[in-house]
């Protein structure tokens, strides 16, 4: 029996960014340092999915950033995250 078999897959982690936003960059330049992939929806692109994210995340600024089903919040809750050593958990779907 294999152990890749009974592992967990990654959970599917999802960016609501806009075009001109510092912390959207920093925050996919974090992932992406860690070997990670991402969905982004660009909200100053689609007033309908800003409003989606309003109401999924009760926030108005960018970065959100979803691991899965769970809210990680924006760039700095990230960050923070990170530091306490809940990330990496989160990104191997442990959490």
């Amino acid at each position: 029996m294999s152990d890749t078999a009974s592992q967990t897959p990654a959970p599917a982690i999802v960016i609501y960014t806009t075009a001109i936003c510092p912390y959207c960059v920093a925050a996919k330049n974090f992932l992406k340092s860690k070997g990670q992939t991402w969905s982004e929806v660009r909200i100053d692109l689609d007033p309908a999915e800003r409003e989606k994210m309003i109401a999924r995340t009760r926030r108005t600024s960018v970065p959100q950033i979803f691991i899965g089903d769970t809210h990680v919040g924006g760039y700095d809750d990230m960050m923070a995250l990170h530091r306490a050593g809940g990330l990496e958990p989160l990104l191997a779907g442990a959490a």
